[in-house]
């Protein structure tokens, strides 16, 4: 007699079929029912988190170079001229960067 291999056996569908019953009696929320809880449960209405845009209007004074004051060719920052270590080509270049600089 030639046996079918690829059929399920016995014990292995009497399992699936106990799962697919005890799954299909529980009481599980739909996804209506989920959205609706969540609806009700959104915290973040009128809370303003840190970093968050702010709709108001920001001024900033903007202060112009001094005299004694330079500006980085390597990071572009504004420093003092007692930090120049060295002028290139393209510009001056701080302590901080003039070994990134080489």
């Amino acid at each position: 007699m030639a046996a079918d291999y690829d059929e399920v056996r016995p014990d292995v569908a009497e399992a699936s079929e106990k799962t697919l019953k005890a799954v299909q009696k529980a009481d599980a929320p739909d996804a209506k029912s989920i959205v609706s809880d969540l609806d009700e449960t959104d915290l973040t209405d009128g809370l303003e988190l840190p970093g968050a845009i702010v709709d108001e209007e920001l001024s900033v004074d903007v202060i112009p170079q001094a005299q004694d004051e330079f500006v980085c060719c390597s990071c572009f920052t504004i420093r003092h001229r007692s930090q120049t270590e060295k002028k290139t080509g393209d510009g001056i270049v701080c302590r901080d960067c003039v070994l990134e600089y080489a």
